[in-house]
């Protein structure tokens, strides 16, 4: 088990739309494992394959608020239904540290997967988990929370991460 990099953006590397996984792999599983220890060290409830520059459709989440952990592990995965009833939520990013902001998205949404073991699965979930998985298959095509925001809202956030790299840069250098 590793604890990964995580890209932040602005970076290329985050707006790309990922490749569907083939074949699912003993490294495949690996990589799953090392993401869920980079997103609990992080710490986060998300990470999605893109934020750590491997750009295949996989991701994994964790939403518990306990001290056991409820790790979910999906590839490929696809929305199949969503409810019209909408929900707010203020969300963050690990690729967008320190930036918060209030994103609309489906409330109930069913997801279609396949696990680590190859089956195919279907996950209904709503409220957090819900927006979690809408959040990181968002990464999955290259969109970030903030493309759901107006123009000028992404603008802000954007600079504020530019800034936040640079502070980054100096402290490292």
């Amino acid at each position: 088990m590793a604890v990964l990099p995580i890209i932040v953006a602005p970076d290329p590397r985050l707006k790309v739309e990922c490749e569907p996984v083939e074949e699912i792999t003993p490294e495949l599983q690996k990589l799953m494992d090392d993401m869920l220890d980079t997103m609990y060290d992080a710490p986060g409830i998300g990470l999605a394959a893109p934020q750590i520059g491997v750009t295949k459709r996989i991701l994994v989440a964790d939403v518990s608020k306990t001290e056991e952990r409820a790790p979910h592990k999906l590839i490929n995965p696809e929305i199949v239904a969503a409810s019209e009833e909408l929900f707010e939520y203020e969300e963050g990013c690990l690729s967008l540290p320190e930036q918060y902001a209030e994103v609309t998205r489906p409330k109930h949404v069913t997801i279609g997967y396949t696990d680590e073991n190859g089956d195919k699965k279907e996950l209904e979930c709503e409220g957090l988990l819900a927006v979690c998985l809408q959040h990181e298959m968002d990464h999955l095509d290259g969109i970030l929370f903030v493309d759901h925001l107006s123009m000028l809202k992404r603008n802000v956030i954007l600079r504020k991460l530019q800034k936040w790299k640079k502070m980054q840069q100096k402290e490292a250098g």
